[in-house]
């Protein structure tokens, strides 16, 4: 099963779009599972303030896992860590318009009324998964 479908699978169970993406690629670089939705958690939804889409973050935090820097004297790869989430979010932006959560369902579900259309358009399972599953094929695409 590849990492798209992992995430779509974890997605589908229930666990949010950042916590699907991440947890996706966990075996890969060493994370337990169970840390990685506990990670992911608080990015899901915009980042729960109408901000940046779950699943992008979640693609962030795989990038970090692969280039971030363990040493504060490390800038080369700090920098490519920052040059790859840059790359990621253009490519995410070419494929979808945007990486903002309202702008990419239409409404802003960190408020109990956004929330409740979004319920009611079934945008969580209609519209969601393909965000998860693009965020995992680009960052396949790219590493």
């Amino acid at each position: 099963m590849g990492n798209a479908d992992k995430a779509a699978a974890m997605f589908n169970e229930g666990f949010s779009c950042s916590q699907a993406v991440l947890a996706a690629y966990c075996e890969r670089f060493g994370l337990d599972q169970n840390q990685a939705y506990k990670i992911g958690s608080g990015f899901s939804g915009g980042m729960h303030i109408d901000q940046t889409c779950g699943a992008v973050t979640g693609a962030f935090m795989v990038i970090g896992l692969k280039y971030g820097r363990t040493r504060a004297d490390d800038v080369e790869a700090k920098m490519k860590t920052a040059r790859t989430v840059v790359e990621f979010a253009k490519k995410f932006k070419a494929r979808h318009g945007s990486v903002g959560c309202t702008e990419l369902l239409g409404c802003n579900i960190s408020t109990l009324e956004g929330f409740e259309e979004a319920k009611k358009k079934d945008l969580f399972k209609q519209v969601c998964p393909k965000y998860v599953i693009s965020a995992a094929e680009i960052l396949d695409e790219m590493f």
